[in-house]
């Protein structure tokens, strides 16, 4: 196992953005970047609300030349229909996906965020006050109609 820290002083993985919905899995990036050097991992985090991948990947390359050509050929090349934005990995980046794929590759980075669960309890309870409100309201409507009616 080794440290976000040590994949970036080495080089030798890529972020890559833009990648198409229409991609479903590891396979088609890994034939794409094949063909530049032997591939170390492919990762395409997936989003569980919508079970499809969030439109970016990380390819580690064994060979930090590997991963720099690949940089250079693939960045701005077209892939089923995108154009694909590819980088060396930041050190944050690759620490929350190797994080999230310590339990299970396909887990979504930010699933493990405090504050995204905490958003989603705000929310939660943002969303019970509006149900009440909006019950309190159609209440008061039907108490008018029933007024207006016996009058």
């Amino acid at each position: 196992s080794k440290s976000g820290g040590v994949v970036l002083t080495s080089r030798r993985s890529l972020y890559v953005g833009g990648v198409a919905e229409e991609c479903k899995n590891d396979a088609t990036l890994r034939a794409a970047f094949l063909p530049f050097g032997p591939l170390k991992s492919v990762e395409l985090p997936l989003d569980y609300s919508t079970g499809k991948h969030r439109g970016f990947c990380f390819v580690e390359y064994e060979d930090p030349e590997d991963a720099a050509e690949a940089l250079d050929n693939m960045e701005g090349s077209e892939l089923m229909g995108r154009v694909l934005n590819v980088s060396l990995a930041q050190p944050n980046q690759l620490a929350k996906a190797q994080q999230a794929g310590a339990n299970n590759p396909h887990k979504a980075i930010w699933s493990s965020d405090e504050w995204f669960q905490q958003q989603q309890g705000q929310d939660g309870e943002e969303k019970e006050e509006s149900k009440k409100a909006q019950a309190n309201e159609a209440v008061e409507t039907l108490k008018e109609k029933a007024a207006v009616r016996h009058l």
